[in-house]
């Protein structure tokens, strides 16, 4: 027997038609790369992403036709986006801080058709199109004026929607059409397309609308600086227009004073990036003596929340900080550390032990943690194993088949994290299954050293990888960027570990460097870091 309710496709359109019917004069904030705050809402924006799907079908475009985007947030990417993915055309986003050479892989392998390009991408696209020859076009996200000389064809944005129809017909499409694809970083082998259906992110996005997600309203100020090029920008490009929310777009400039403007001039209440953007605008609020007016909570994720971020911004500004985990082929929020019940009748510093971890399942999803043999590990806050996902808005397999059969014999993918489950229903990452130090036939979590190492006041960022040992395999060594201005010895940083950590988890050497490899999406590059090392030898031996 089947229900008697109406049937309606679950597209995304219907999120920015929302949006336009109910709260049209709800603000869409854009700050370009010259520090210019423009101004528009939803109405407006809805009018322009029809106005983009005209003036992709003119030019040939048809359902499931790769339209690709190179750029920041603002609000012309935002009608770019949506303009494509609602006539039926999938929306590619390009990382414009990928390797040249990694960029026109992608774009090649994807077929791209057309790009719409920030004006700073000018040399970088300039660059590309000889080796990606599938782009036909190419369309700078500005107006005439702003229009860069190039020696290839390109038209502004402005003119190219000129005199396009505001009336296009969206949707009446099935909900599994293909409707955006981002590619994985590459790590290991060359990027991989995960390409998200409609149906996915629809349910992405209702699952993160509830309080235990990231709870946005018709209340809030939204400040998206998660790139809209990394993993569907955490699904806020849905979440928040159908919320309702004001919606605060920063462009490329992500260093504290410019964020701290921002927050204080729009208002914002809600904000989400990874650790380093938030670790520089704790460092600008210190230096300044600035706060953070009316923000209430923030969103971590795209690698481990450090103790000492998260007592920051409570402790200082009075600022949740709740930390989530995805990935790109998660589409991507999947955990969240929102408090359960029990965990919110803690006192409050218990809670901070509950906030680092990666957090609970969001509803629709299943977890669960094997070794190596595929064979079931308990949750029980302590056995680490292989983390595997499973559900609705989980990857099922590779853009163009690479990497073949992606999912074991009950359906689950293999995240490459290495976790643990607690009796909370709390998961916590303790390595990429690619990055755990191995010693001793024991794993050592290097996020973990991490996190409490970044606590001590002179350091930044801190990075920990295995270097070979002719008796443990492998033992830990931790590299330390230090804050301007500061200095620290080895023995500071043991010191600060000592009781800790495991004594036989001790990094093996401390060494500081200039800098730390960040990779595009801010998360530190591990696999240029042990490049960089190449050579290394640990110069004492220590029994542990």
């Amino acid at each position: 027997m089947l229900g008697l309710m109406q049937h309606g496709a679950l597209t995304v359109d219907k999120f920015l038609g929302h949006a336009a019917a109910w709260h049209s004069a709800r603000e869409v904030i854009s700050r370009d790369a010259a520090g210019i705050v423009s101004r528009s809402n939803y109405g407006e924006i809805h009018a322009l992403a029809k106005r983009v799907s005209s003036g992709l079908a003119r030019a040939g475009i048809r359902p499931g036709d790769r339209v690709a985007t190179m750029g920041w947030n603002s609000a012309r990417h935002f009608a770019v986006w949506y303009g494509a993915a609602n006539m039926g055309a999938v929306l590619h986003t390009l990382n414009p801080r990928l390797f040249l050479e990694q960029i026109a892989y992608i774009a090649s392998h994807a077929g791209d058709r057309i790009l719409f390009a920030d004006p700073a991408c000018a040399e970088l696209v300039g660059q590309l199109l000889p080796q990606a020859p599938t782009i036909e076009h190419v369309i700078f996200l500005c107006g005439a004026a702003a229009l860069p000389k190039t020696d290839y064809a390109a038209t502004a944005f402005e003119d190219w929607v000129a005199g396009e129809p505001a009336e296009f017909t969206w949707g009446g499409f099935d909900e599994k059409a293909a409707c955006g694809l981002c590619y994985t970083s590459g790590t290991t082998g060359n990027p991989k397309g995960v390409l998200y259906s409609h149906r996915s992110n629809y349910l992405h996005a209702l699952m993160t609308l509830q309080t235990d997600g990231l709870a946005l309203s018709a209340r809030d100020s939204v400040l998206m600086v998660v790139p809209m090029y990394h993993a569907n920008a955490w699904g806020m490009v849905y979440s928040a227009p159908a919320a309702g929310a004001k919606l605060v777009l920063p462009g490329a400039r992500m260093d504290g004073e410019s964020l701290v403007d921002l927050i204080e001039q729009e208002g914002v209440t809600f904000s989400s990036a990874v650790p380093t953007i938030w670790q520089g605008v704790l460092h600008y609020l210190k230096a300044s003596g600035r706060g953070l007016g009316g923000l209430k909570r923030v969103v971590i994720g795209g690698s481990a929340v450090p103790e000492s971020l998260v007592r920051g911004f409570r402790d200082g500004y009075g600022v949740e900080v709740i930390q989530g985990w995805g990935m790109t082929e998660t589409s991507p929020l999947a955990t969240i550390s929102t408090p359960s019940a029990a965990v919110a009748a803690m006192p409050a510093d218990e809670q901070v032990q509950y906030t680092i971890k990666q957090g609970r399942l969001m509803p629709g999803l299943e977890l669960k943690l094997t070794d190596d043999e595929g064979n079931r590990l308990p949750y029980d806050g302590r056995t680490p194993g292989r983390l595997m996902i499973k559900g609705p808005t989980i990857v099922s397999g590779y853009f163009g088949g690479d990497g073949g059969d992606v999912l074991d014999e009950e359906g689950f993918f293999d995240t490459g994290d290495v976790s643990t489950i607690d009796a909370q229903g709390y998961m916590q990452i303790t390595d990429r299954a690619k990055d755990v130090v191995k010693s001793g036939g024991e794993w050592i979590s290097s996020i973990e050293i991490e996190n409490i190492a970044t606590g001590h006041p002179a350091v930044a960022i801190a990075a920990v990888i295995g270097v070979a040992h002719p008796k443990w395999d492998e033992r830990p060594i931790l590299l330390c960027q230090l804050k301007p201005g500061a200095s620290a010895a080895r023995d500071d940083l043991t010191a600060f570990l000592h009781g800790k950590i495991a004594s036989w988890w001790m990094p093996d050497d401390v060494l500081f460097v200039d800098e730390i490899p960040l990779g595009a999406t801010g998360k530190i590059d591990k696999k240029l870091l042990r490049q960089q090392m190449t050579g290394y030898t640990l110069p004492f031996e220590i029994e542990r």
